[in-house]
């Protein structure tokens, strides 16, 4: 579980620096990188997995209980 909540972590922490690239420069890294349509979805899916996983790891641990 901590391996797959790390793995998520970073996934989201790539696709917000993509995110600011294509923000910033119009340069879309993902689909430069990913020209089929059908993995640019798949791989923009797992973007969303990865949010609801630690959308639940957040409610679930509240691991920012302890910071007050």
């Amino acid at each position: 579980m901590k391996y797959t909540t790390l793995f998520l972590a970073s996934v989201l922490i790539l696709y917000g620096l993509g995110a600011a690239v294509y923000a910033l420069f119009g340069v879309d890294l993902l689909a430069l990188a990913l020209p089929v349509p059908a993995l640019y979805r798949a791989a923009l899916s797992l973007a969303g997995v990865a949010a609801a996983w630690l959308a639940f790891w957040l409610i679930a641990f509240r691991p920012t209980k302890f910071l007050s």
